[in-house]
């Protein structure tokens, strides 16, 4: 096991610079202290001049860093199990040239089933990392030397073996990764957090006050997938009707009748909440 220290301290001896993925959210103290003390050269949103760019304010960021020392790091190094990012290196001291990178294999998919790939989570990146052949990391990583990442609860590093600028492939081998149950369960409750953070941020900043909200979040998960609502508009009515009333007990209506199929069931659900508050007649 290598620790960020010793990895830097590698890193440097190989004349490679140094680099942070940071995840907005949840870090946002951290992130802005960062963000307080550098020049518009030594930092980007991953997520502007993107499709992702209505989520830019919460979206990652990469930042250029001359040392571990400072105080808002030391905060990350810390606490690694808060899943912030991960720490890269570089030959290139290009910031433009690696977040051009990233940027290109963020998207997924055509329209209208487009989606976001997390390349910023370190668990996304620590199970794409263990499944890659040496020239579809190299497709996957281009400018980035190495990197080094929270995984399994403990630091591990890897490294590029022919850094440099990459296309993005046809099919992805990276996007063929199939997730843990674990990591997938985790980034549902990330993604259910940022569409709250856009879509309700004033609701969930009071619940924030009163409660842990990735417990109701993770609750109202199993909820839906124990009912079998997976799409993601249900999910997220299921969400935001939740998040209207965290305290209170479910009404009886909403629970699923004999031989109610997940897609009846959901539709009858919603036509009666819609009709409740004076959206809809039944």
């Amino acid at each position: 096991m290598s620790t960020p220290e010793q990895w830097m301290r590698v890193q440097g001896e190989l004349g490679q610079r140094l680099y942070l993925i940071l995840d907005s959210v949840g870090q946002l103290d951290e992130r802005n202290a960062l963000l307080n003390e550098r020049d518009d050269d030594q930092y980007s949103n991953l997520y502007s001049g993107t499709p992702a760019s209505a989520l830019a304010a919460i979206g990652p960021y990469l930042f250029q860093l001359d040392t571990l020392d400072h105080p808002a790091i030391q905060v990350l190094l810390k606490t690694p199990e808060r899943h912030w990012g991960w720490l890269a290196s570089s030959a290139s001291g290009d910031l433009d040239q690696l977040a051009r990178h990233w940027r290109a294999r963020l998207v997924t998919g055509e329209r209208p089933n487009q989606a976001l790939y997390r390349f910023h989570d370190n668990r996304v990146l620590g199970r794409a990392l263990a499944h890659l052949r040496p020239e579809q990391r190299s497709e996957f990583l281009g400018p980035i030397a190495s990197v080094c990442y929270w995984q399994d609860g403990q630091w591990a590093a890897a490294y590029n073996p022919a850094p440099g600028e990459y296309l993005v492939p046809p099919a992805p081998a990276w996007l063929a990764v199939p997730p843990t149950a674990d990591t997938a369960a985790g980034i549902q409750i990330d993604n259910a957090r940022r569409y709250l953070m856009v879509e309700q941020m004033e609701r969930l900043a009071e619940l924030a006050r009163q409660q842990d909200t990735d417990t109701l979040l993770q609750a109202q998960l199993e909820l839906a997938r124990a009912w079998g609502w997976q799409a993601p508009e249900q999910v997220r009515f299921l969400l935001v009707q939740r998040l209207q009333a965290p305290g209170e007990a479910l009404p009886r209506f909403w629970s699923p009748q004999l031989d109610e199929t997940p897609l009846t069931h959901f539709q009858r659900v919603y036509q009666q909440v819609q009709f409740w508050q004076g959206d809809a007649t039944l």
